[in-house]
């Protein structure tokens, strides 16, 4: 069908809300009539053909007494579904009486089979019927639909010499119709337009890079397409068709089933109808309702093919909260076992649950077959970058790369969606990497590949025509390098970020005057008796200030124990409050000593070698946590973390370590970091020239003004 036709179809379907709910319906409801309208007539023309046969079998198995007719009754119409009352739409255009329309209008209604029931429910179409019957709007608005002028049947209009007048509407144009009915309700009613599906040149390019490089290997069997975020069903449609023509082109015969999940009742009833109005009702069956993150629709189904535009920058508090809350949360899909770790948690902050949706399907790869599985997922920025080491963003990309899963990503060019002008990436993950490609990861920078649109929709201002999708797939199959085409290893994207300790050099002030400040403290406190041993180690200490915590300590140690006084946490901690300070030229404090040979020296993560009463111990120091500092080290530095600690921090901090009970391996993507293409600055030449010509003008100015 070419663009002016679906056009006229569009037009003629939104006129249909202008024309009749008017001051009925305010414009954001206006959608709550006309997209079940549009499917119950598509349903009812597809119907037409054989109404006639279904009723003559309605009355043979009413006489015949069978109460279960529904089966027989799809069998007559040659569809997944039927309606058994005695009506057409057509039949219903006009009644004298309203309240005769209305009976026979919900007569017809339930005379559709239960697959189509459950379409009509999720719209709450019943609930629209007294509002349309009461301001007399339902005729007309029926009246439009089966409107001469616009064919939503899957067969042709012939005029009178047997010649196409209008021509059949497939399914693939009849989604497509939906979804811009949808994009522009939403636009009236100021939501986010086209939130629930993509573009149909983004699903041809992920169409394509799901299947291409896998065609050789497609043979005569059945295979398992999901989309776990389906929308209107425009993804598998468009799936279905390229993977059933790369078979064809292969000389295979192949089946597909199609599964999805959708959580938006609308979206999901039209897809359901479209399943239906494919001729499978037991593919209708495998599009579940509800959030594919708390209550997954195929837990124990595996796939050969996923495709999804999942919603981005989109909180999943309340599925977090039905999942048990993020501290208990045990869904497999999203805490893994991975490098030693059975519970290594992949979730993201509750603010944006994209990269779940890419989880749930890596949770539902084949692992036992030849081709494994092949998913193809749109993201915005954030999933490549979001969250910080050990977090769970940077999680599931370190899960992702570190198993070998991460084939590619692709920049697209902006404003390629409806409802957001920002950056888009689609990420391919499989777990049957080409040999070529093990260890490897292909970044391919397509945002400049795009054609203009003549007119914008929403935000999309541009396309990828047909030659710019083979372009994309191309750069994808051949796997070289190129201005738009980069290649690393794996690890080019990991990093160890490791927290760097430095000791806490305290000092002491035993003067008269702080000693006197801390007995109103003691005081205070009520506990005098500490101040007979701090009176006895300060005279000891002739009332000095010392610069060596740890000799303090050891001397009020031994004051105390010659007083049977006791030092238990509580009371050193007051006293190091209050006479110690944090000194720069002071003594490091000790934290432990260790014998030798029980623990080994390594000065890099903080146990340092020294002698003690003539002994060789081995010492860790107290932490300054204001001194704290953490880095991040690429985890292709030569040397590794040592190397970068001897380079770029000892030379600054000679007595820093690295606590390596808080190393952490993290994983980032930065797209601008490897495309980044510097502005060419100006010449010095081309810079005289522009300031000689401005003192030009200002010199004629200038001469003006005082002339004048």
């Amino acid at each position: 069908m070419d663009n002016q036709i679906y056009n006229q179809i569009v037009n003629f379907i939104w006129g249909i809300a202008d024309d009749c709910l008017r001051d009925v319906y305010v414009r954001g409801k206006y959608r709550d009539v006309i997209l079940p309208m549009t499917v119950i007539r598509r349903l009812d023309a597809v119907l037409e053909a054989t109404k006639e046969d279904v009723l003559e079998m309605k009355k043979n198995l009413d006489a015949a007494g069978v109460v279960n007719q529904t089966a027989a009754l799809c069998n007559v119409s040659g569809q997944a579904f039927c309606n058994a009352s005695p009506f057409t739409l057509k039949d219903l255009k006009s009644r004298a009486k309203k309240q005769q329309l209305k009976i026979d209008f919900i007569a017809y209604l339930d005379g559709f089979s239960p697959n189509v029931q459950e379409i009509l429910e999720k719209f709450k179409f019943r609930n629209q019927i007294d509002t349309m019957i009461d301001a007399d709007i339902l005729g007309v608005v029926i009246e439009k639909f089966v409107s001469p002028t616009i064919n939503l049947s899957v067969e042709p209009v012939l005029d009178d010499k047997g010649e196409v007048k209008l021509p059949a509407l497939d399914n693939h144009t009849m989604g497509t119709i939906f979804e811009e009915l949808i994009r522009k309700f939403n636009e009236e009613n100021n939501e986010e337009a086209g939130e629930h599906f993509t573009p149909r040149d983004v699903v041809e390019l992920m169409a394509d890079i799901v299947f291409l490089p896998v065609a050789d290997k497609i043979t005569d069997t059945t295979y398992l397409v999901y989309d776990g975020a389906c929308g209107t069903g425009g993804m598998l449609t468009i799936a279905e068709e390229r993977l059933q023509e790369l078979a064809k082109d292969h000389n295979n015969e192949i089946s597909i089933n199609l599964y999805g999940q959708e959580i938006n009742p609308e979206t999901y009833a039209i897809t359901k109808a479209d399943m239906l109005l494919k001729g499978d009702g037991l593919q209708a069956e495998n599009i579940a309702y509800g959030s594919t993150l708390s209550n997954d629709g195929f837990p124990t189904t595996n796939f050969d093919f996923m495709l999804s535009n999942p919603p981005y920058g989109k909180s999943w508090k309340t599925d977090l909260d039905r999942l048990g809350g993020k501290g208990d949360i045990c869904d497999t899909r999203f805490v893994v076992s991975h490098n030693g770790e059975t519970d290594f948690k992949i979730l993201p902050r509750s603010s944006d649950g994209q990269m779940l949706f890419l989880a749930n399907k890596i949770s539902k790869m084949k692992h036992n077959t030849e081709l494994g599985s092949r998913i193809v997922e749109v993201h915005n920025g954030s999933s490549l970058f979001t969250g910080d080491a050990g977090q769970g963003e940077s999680n599931l990309r370190r899960y992702i790369i570190e198993n070998d899963w991460l084939e590619a990503i692709i920049a697209l060019p902006e404003n390629m969606f409806y409802n957001t002008g920002i950056a888009t990436y689609i990420w391919i993950v499989t777990n049957r990497k080409a040999k070529h490609r093990i260890g490897k990861v292909q970044l391919i920078d397509a945002t400049a590949l795009k054609s203009p649109l003549r007119k914008n929709l929403g935000n999309k201002n541009c396309e990828l025509t047909p030659e710019l999708r083979r372009e994309i797939s191309d750069m994808l199959l051949k796997f070289k390098e190129n201005e738009q085409s980069k290649i690393f290893d794996n690890k080019e994207f990991g990093y160890y970020k490791i927290t760097v300790e430095r000791p806490l050099r305290l000092s002491v002030d035993l003067s008269r005057e702080n000693i006197e400040i801390f007995a109103k403290v003691c005081a205070e406190q009520k506990d005098t008796e500490v101040m007979s041993v701090i009176l006895d180690v300060a005279e000891k200490l002739n009332f000095d200030k010392l610069n060596d915590y740890n000799l303090f300590v050891k001397e009020l140690t031994t004051v105390a124990n010659n007083l049977s006084v006791k030092l238990p946490t509580k009371r050193m901690n007051l006293i190091k409050n209050n006479l110690a300070t944090v000194d720069e030229n002071a003594e490091k404090v000790i934290k432990k000593i260790h014998k030798s040979g029980k623990v080994e020296a390594n000065p890099l993560y903080g146990l340092f070698s020294t002698v003690v009463d003539g002994k060789e111990c081995i010492i860790e120091y107290e932490v300054d946590a204001n001194l704290r500092d953490t880095e991040q080290i690429p985890l292709l530095h030569d040397g590794g973390i040592e190397q970068f600690l001897k380079d770029e921090v000892l030379s600054f901090a000679p007595d820093a370590w690295i606590d390596e009970s808080k190393t952490q391996i993290g994983y980032e993507i930065s797209f601008t970091k490897y495309f980044y293409k510097p502005v060419k600055l100006r010449t010095l030449e081309e810079i005289t020239a522009d300031i000689k010509a401005l003192e030009a003008e200002t010199d004629g100015l200038l001469n003006e003004i005082i002339g004048g």
